[in-house]
């Protein structure tokens, strides 16, 4: 996993469907059931259910290539891990919320229940795929597989799920996964890692050329930090705060839980070393 892989594939559902968004599969559900407020995020205030002005017809959206220069980097951020292909072609059998009124509300209240699935899926994929994790890959694939069986439930039985209870089960896996992988970084360490608490509060730090190897970063805050040149390999990053963080030249490529959207929201150029899923986000072309 060392190499630095400029076009990936994501990873799949059991039916082969990629657990990263495609739009052109889904009925603009980010752009219509999930709220956003006026920041340096979004220009306006969306409510929840109410579609954005900017979706057409055909569920593109009318601004897409402009997104960032008209105020809206939050779009350009977000990735569902497919879970809107999945609720608009699988769960409602393509049969979208304009031609049919009465599903709308239901449709844009188990979005974020299917979201919130898929991101499991993402970290359970990831896990399968980690050779160290060999001695607990029956209980792995077992959750894999029950959160798999949660995503194609009817509609109806989406919304009675218990997502907060299916989450903390599946975290309990992944907290293995990250021991297993942050201790085998840590053994070939000459020197003791840095140890950072849950939630850690990094904004704005200067963590260049840090080694960071095995370091336990779940949850940590590092908005606008210097990452410049920092070894991540085998650091645990679900969660992480990487808004405007600076991954210029880091080496992220045996880290841990890191998704697309986090990618997205942070500053990195072409020597910046992304783990085999993960794509080179288009704006770090220009840095």
């Amino acid at each position: 996993m060392s190499e630095n892989h400029k076009f990936t594939e994501p990873y799949k559902d059991k039916n082969g469907h990629y657990l990263k968004a495609e739009c052109e599969s889904c009925f603009g559900l980010c752009c219509s059931a999930l709220p956003f407020s006026a920041s340096v995020d979004f220009a306006m205030d969306k409510a929840a259910g109410q579609p954005c002005h900017n979706l057409q017809s055909d569920f593109r959206c009318g601004v897409h290539t402009d997104l960032r220069a008209l105020g809206f980097r939050g779009c350009t951020v977000y990735d569902c891990f497919g879970a809107g292909q999945k609720l608009s072609q699988v769960t409602y059998t393509g049969e979208d919320w304009r031609k049919n009124p009465k599903t709308a509300k239901q449709m844009f209240e188990v979005f974020p229940t299917m979201w919130h699935l898929h991101e499991l899926l993402w970290y359970l994929n990831e896990s399968l795929n980690l050779d160290i994790t060999h001695s607990i890959h029956v209980e792995l694939q077992t959750a894999l597989d029950e959160t798999e069986q949660l995503t194609l439930l009817n509609p109806d039985s989406l919304q009675k799920v218990n997502v907060d209870a299916h989450r903390a089960k599946i975290n309990l896996l992944l907290l293995q996964v990250s021991e297993l992988v942050r201790t085998e970084a840590r053994r070939k360490l000459k020197k003791a890692s840095r140890t950072f608490s849950r939630g850690a509060d990094l904004v704005g730090a200067n963590l260049k050329n840090a080694d960071l190897r095995g370091a336990n970063l779940r949850g940590a805050y590092l908005i606008a930090a210097d990452l410049k040149g920092a070894n991540l390999r085998g650091a645990d990053l679900i969660g992480a705060d990487f808004r405007d963080t600076d991954l210029r030249g880091a080496d992220l490529s045996e880290s841990i839980f890191l998704t697309q959207g986090q990618i997205n929201a942070a500053i990195g150029d072409d020597l910046t070393k992304l783990p085999p899923a993960l794509s080179r986000p288009e704006q770090w072309l220009s840095v």
